[in-house]
């Protein structure tokens, strides 16, 4: 039996004749054999799979993420790489050269603060590379985002309307552009509110993490009674459900004494003790919106780069619900 024939009973099997196709069948399953697609993938100059670099795989909102741009991939017939730089820009370029020797057809990247070189290098050989939850910066990428100063002036709004005027925002010290937009969110409702931020207070925990939301829990606990905040908007739900936590550690009752409004809305929020208040980001729909570009660059030559914006969503649960009097008022 020469190899041009069981090459085609692997990759064209209906120029072998039945009998011939079932032989060859019947020996691979003896000999257990397995076709090698780095070999293929060498010849073919790509594979048939795509990178997807995240920052926290920990985080749910990361998880649903993924599973959109799974859904939309594997209808291609492609596979996923998945890849967790926790954030760290040395980890991220680690990741990209891995990506590049792989030979994927393209990379979906959140990343980092900052410009990554590797990053660069990638698209510099030709590698597509769509932004994911982060907006880009030049007209000639794709990028799929969610309008993060308008999610932090819901928060904030929301809660100004529930008659609080101390408010905090935990998260402040992540340079990560999308925290940074959800605190200019709540700096301008502030603003709008007062005429000042002088009331705003920005915590910056460790960690975007619940770890991070406890710790920003015990500060504000800490505080002398006129200075702390009666309520707080969170750079994401895992901090919102630390600072829960921690509140009801410390017997501060939410949302009677202290109210929380989360970002996200990952499926932990709504299944939380109280259940929380957060900004709905279409965590699905962005990984399948990203895919669907990154495969469009991939195989199309008139391909047009485009800058998808989605609009959040404000949902209101019990971590926020119990209207307060305006602090002043008689």
């Amino acid at each position: 039996m020469s190899v041009g024939t069981v090459s085609n009973v692997l990759n064209r099997p209906d120029v072998v004749s039945p009998p011939t196709r079932e032989r060859v069948l019947s020996a691979i399953a003896d000999l257990g054999f397995v076709r090698n697609e780095s070999a293929r993938h060498l010849r073919a100059g790509r594979s048939r799979t795509i990178g997807l670099v995240v920052l926290d795989i920990a985080n749910p909102f990361f998880t649903d993420v993924a599973r959109g741009v799974e859904d939309a991939v594997n209808a291609e017939g492609l596979a996923v790489i998945l890849c967790n730089s926790d954030d760290q820009r040395d980890k991220e370029a680690a990741y990209l050269d891995v990506l590049s020797e792989q030979r994927v057809q393209g990379v979906l990247i959140t990343p980092t603060a900052g410009t990554n070189p590797a990053l660069e290098a990638m698209r510099a050989r030709g590698v597509p590379v769509v932004l994911l939850d982060r907006r880009a910066e030049a007209a000639d990428q794709c990028s799929v985002a969610v309008d993060d100063v308008l999610g932090g002036r819901l928060a904030a709004a929301h809660l100004l309307e529930r008659g609080h005027r101390r408010i905090a925002f935990i998260g402040g010290r992540s340079p990560l552009p999308q925290v940074q937009e959800r605190l200019e969110g709540v700096r301008s409702a502030v603003q709008e509110a007062f005429g000042s931020t002088d009331d705003l207070t920005v915590f910056s925990p460790e960690s975007l993490t619940v770890a991070g939301g406890r710790e920003a829990g015990s500060r504000i606990v800490g505080m002398p009674a006129a200075q702390r905040p009666t309520a707080a908007v969170c750079a994401n739900d895992l901090i919102a459900l630390g600072l829960l936590q921690e509140m009801v550690r410390q017997g501060v009752h939410v949302p009677d004494e202290f109210a929380i409004v989360g970002y996200d809305d990952i499926d932990f929020a709504a299944a939380a003790a109280v259940p929380l208040t957060s900004v709905r980001k279409p965590r699905q729909e962005l990984g399948r919106r990203a895919a669907e570009l990154l495969l469009d660059e991939a195989r199309a030559d008139d391909h047009e780069h485009r800058q998808l914006l989605f609009e959040p969503v404000l949902v209101v649960r019990e971590s926020s619900m119990v209207r307060r009097p305006a602090e002043g008022a008689a």
